[in-house]
């Protein structure tokens, strides 16, 4: 598919900023030459996900700006990094403003940031070292160690995220409205607000925030400059109230800022070099219309049949009761001591064997980072160890899977009894909130306390400290055992919590809240 050379539109008055945009390219054919295009042919992949529908919902409601209110309706424009060389050779040809009809109609300006300065950025920085901080993930007598090569990765780190306040005060309209996305970009904020004062700017956070005494890993000038970044928004928002307040309490204790409650609002505001800041708190929900929808088509049905299959029934016929986890192999899932505790509820419960499947969905995630792929290899060890001492010729007590099949995800989700979501610490979890949404026939829920989704779910689920294999196996026992009616009865609570703020509404309300800010 060719893609051709955007025409040169309108300045924006709604922008949202990410590393990950709504569009993917593929390349195939020629390569391209230094400093020009290839011949190659290019083939768009959209995406998906909250911001993909937010944004799609600003096109489609847009409006002229009223009178002196540079923020209202207008058009929209989405700055993204390009990832792959696909997406690089797409930049070449259009100058970086990509086609509407590979967008889905959206704006969209992509920018192609030298290799090795996002290799450093997002690899040595904000998944290395910013995603470390924030999910507690350091072994702290061997790491972090912040030596000249971070010193070096931190400089790229700071041009990636100048990269993108130039492109967003360039694309801005007078008093246009800016959502900054994730930690990927937390620099963003503070330098478009020197660029353009002019800008409504918010900053959404999807990861936790790490409390002082651990954010004070981070060398002096990165803590303090991390924060300050953020403080140049006028409202930056978080996932729950817990990591409103960890930003709130480093804030006070790096910068020295006074933090007050809001007490109309119950928002949290941090005053800091005479600015004041609002902290806002938007849990993003599930799809439902979407999730039910998808989990219905025929390939997901052809997944069912394949998993009822790979669980098989027990001794006296029945089908085998299941356990289902999805996740990426990220270190923070926790998908070790999870398959421990599947161990241990076989070990400690006996009559469980035979009678129950753990299918482990463990997709690959960041297998650059030599971590990532070592922690891989662990999933498999132990899932094989758990197969090797408690399986039989007809039963296999986990069935991992290691291919990323969405699917294959669905159909799970809808066979499972028990869902185990136990992250060692998560900012939200969507898994915990997409299973009761297609569960068939109701799904107990296992869900780690330091999930963002706790604060939402917790009241209907089997709530477990994630690092405590007992207390897990525990939970798994109680779960697989609950009376049908009452898990039905837990199920219809949890997919009502779980949908009460969809993707579009979430990010709506972002919106509508800055404009107010």
């Amino acid at each position: 598919m060719a893609v051709e050379r955007a025409s040169q539109q309108a300045l924006a008055d709604v922008l949202v900023a990410s590393n990950r945009g709504p569009v993917s390219y593929s390349v195939s054919g020629g390569p391209s030459q230094a400093g020009g295009p290839g011949g190659g042919s290019l083939s768009a992949k959209r995406g998906g996900g909250g911001l993909v529908s937010g944004l799609s919902a600003i096109a489609n409601e847009a409006s002229p700006p009223q009178a002196g209110d540079g923020a209202g309706g207008g058009r929209a424009v989405w700055v993204c990094a390009a990832l792959g060389e696909g997406d690089r050779e797409a930049v070449r040809r259009t100058g970086g403003k990509l086609n509407p009809a590979d967008t889905g109609g959206q704006s969209v300006r992509m920018l192609d940031i030298p290799e090795e300065t996002f290799a450093d950025a997002y690899n040595g920085i904000a998944n290395s070292v910013l995603w470390f901080v924030h999910h507690m993930l350091y072994e702290t007598p061997l790491e972090p160690s912040f030596d000249a090569e971070f010193e070096r990765q931190w400089a790229s780190y700071e041009r990636y995220n100048a990269a993108f306040a130039e492109a967003l005060a360039e694309e801005a309209a007078q008093g246009a409205t800016v959502l900054v996305q994730d930690y990927h970009l937390t620099l963003v904020p503070g330098l478009l607000r020197e660029r353009r004062p002019d800008l409504r700017i918010g900053h959404f956070s999807h990861t936790p925030w790490a409390p002082p005494d651990y954010y004070r890993m981070l060398p002096d000038t990165v803590a303090r400059e991390v924060l300050r970044g953020i403080l140049g928004t006028d409202r930056a928002a978080f996932l729950t109230r817990r990591w409103a307040r960890g930003f709130a309490d480093c804030c006070a204790d790096v910068l020295g800022a006074t933090v007050a409650e809001d007490e109309s609002t119950g928002e949290l505001e941090v005053s800091c070099d005479g600015r004041t800041t609002r902290l806002g708190v938007h849990g993003l929900g599930a799809d439902a219309q979407f999730l039910r929808e998808r989990a219905g088509q025929d390939d997901v049905e052809e997944r069912i049949a394949m998993l009822r299959e790979e669980i098989g029934s027990d001794a006296d016929g029945r089908p085998r009761r299941t356990i289902v986890r999805v996740d990426r192999t990220e270190l923070s899932k926790n998908i070790v001591r999870g398959l421990h505790a599947y161990g241990r509820l076989l070990t400690d419960r006996p009559e469980w064997r035979g009678r129950v499947v753990h299918l482990a969905l463990a997709y690959p995630s960041r297998q650059d980072l030599a971590v990532y792929r070592e922690y891989m290899s662990e999933v498999s060890r132990v899932a094989d160890e758990i197969n090797s001492t408690y399986g039989t010729p007809d039963w296999t007590p986990v069935v991992l899977f290691l291919k990323d099949d969405f699917a294959r995800s669905l159909a799970a989700y809808r066979l499972a009894d028990v869902a185990l979501v136990n992250p060692i610490r998560d900012g939200m979890n969507l898994v915990a909130k997409e299973v009761p949404v297609v569960s068939d026939d109701g799904c107990a829920l296992v869900l780690s306390r330091e999930a963002g989704a706790y604060a939402e779910l917790g009241a209907d689920s089997f709530v477990v400290n994630p690092y405590d294999i007992g207390d897990t196996a525990r939970a798994l026992h109680e779960a697989l055992t609950l009376e049908h009616g009452h898990r039905a009865e837990r199920t219809k609570k949890l997919a009502a919590a779980a949908t009460a703020t969809p993707p579009t509404r979430w990010f709506l309300d972002q919106l509508e809240a800055l404009r107010d800010a």
